[in-house]
């Protein structure tokens, strides 16, 4: 069971991260603006999110690829924050879904932290 989840999560990790490039204006339009380098901030946490979610298909590296992408979930929380503040109802997403997402954040960590110590 443990190893289908981990396929499951290396898998979304990888779309994920490949959307990043497929739809940047998603991703773009929800970078606080205080953070800089939008466009490099996008770029880089959707190569981050790949990249990592491939090393969790290979077993030496997936203990550090688990531990990455906590840090990664932890980095992008206030991305999820600003969407969430920055939404005007009846536009785009709907809100009831940004809320759901901010505890969702806390389980996709945990489900990483599953495989810090395969």
């Amino acid at each position: 069971m443990k190893e289908i989840t981990l396929y499951i999560m290396a898998s979304l990790y990888v779309l994920a991260g490949i959307y990043h490039f497929v739809s940047p204006r998603f991703y773009l339009r929800i970078i606080p603006p205080y953070i800089p380098w939008h466009k490099t901030m996008n770029f880089i946490c959707g190569s981050a999110e790949i990249i990592l979610g491939l090393l969790l298909f290979y077993p030496p590296y997936s203990t550090y690829a688990a531990w990455g992408i906590i840090i990664l979930l932890i980095l992008i929380f206030p991305a999820n924050i600003y969407h969430l503040s920055s939404t005007k109802p009846n536009k785009g997403i709907p809100i009831w879904v940004l809320w759901l997402r901010i505890p969702f954040q806390g389980i996709f960590i945990w489900w990483a932290w599953w495989y810090t110590f395969i």
